[in-house]
């Protein structure tokens, strides 16, 4: 990672890095405003796909946060982005909301139960036995099983929550297929993010707060990798990991005067 080019684009994970447990960070507001004015391309990345660009928009809106809609990058808009690039105009039976059902619609997809190319996994408060067992049945018959993340849990205010890769897990006991992830860790999330904004990731940059999703996406792709112990992850998680972040910083405003 040494010799880069000063950063051009900057990626920022949006839970525990600009909000935690419903609440702006302080001093994220003043670097999103920053990154705004700057003109520089960058993308606020999030692993939930339950809500719509224009929906988190909003949330972050009402937290002081200026952030236009095109640089939300959700896992669903990538999972979108995946499916049409594999199977253009194909069919897909959906366990989600409308982050990735609209996302889908979007790209050409048709959503049905009957023989469709794949089911598609994603975030929902609402997931229903019924549902689990017609996506059991569908991979069983045929369907491929793709899921818009791994994330086994997911934060709330109150506590954590079950999250997609739970239901996968459980979805892939009962079939022995297991789903393929589109959202991080897996590098095609910054990829697809990337060609987005038409960005190079010898000068993007990637803000986290996960060893384990963030860290690993971005140095999997090839980008500089910044740490913030503003969520999950502490100092000492990371002398636990075989990899590390290019810097450690306590939030994003120890970031503002960079960009």
């Amino acid at each position: 990672m040494g010799n880069r080019r000063p950063t051009a684009t900057w990626l920022t994970d949006m839970d525990g890095v600009l909000v935690h447990e419903g609440q702006p960070v302080p001093g994220a507001a003043e670097f999103v405003a920053r990154l705004h004015s700057s003109e520089k391309p960058f993308l606020v990345l999030t692993n939930n796909s339950m809500f719509t660009p224009r929906d988190l928009l909003a949330r972050l809106g009402r937290m002081g946060f200026s952030v236009p809609e095109r640089a939300i990058w959700t896992s669903a808009l990538a999972t979108a982005q995946f499916l049409h690039d594999q199977r253009p105009g194909g069919t897909a039976f959906v366990l989600g909301e409308a982050g990735l059902t609209t996302a889908l619609h979007e790209v050409g997809y048709v959503l049905t139960d009957y023989a469709p190319d794949y089911v598609v996994l994603g975030e929902t408060r609402t997931y229903s036995f019924e549902a689990i067992t017609r996506a059991v049945r569908l991979i069983h018959d045929g369907a491929r099983f793709i899921c818009t993340n791994p994330d086994v849990t997911g934060p709330s205010t109150e506590g954590v929550l079950p999250a997609a890769g739970s239901v996968a897990a459980m979805i892939s006991k009962a079939t022995g297929v297991d789903p393929y992830f589109v959202g991080k860790p897996n590098p095609m999330m910054m990829r697809s993010a990337l060609n987005t904004i038409k960005a190079h990731s010898e000068t993007t940059t990637m803000i986290g707060d996960r060893m384990d999703t963030d860290v690993l996406c971005g140095l999997e792709a090839g980008l500089e990798t910044v740490l913030v112990l503003s969520g999950i992850s502490t100092r000492a998680d990371v002398d636990r990991f075989p990899y590390r972040p290019s810097r450690i910083v306590d939030s994003v405003a120890d970031l503002v005067d960079e960009v």
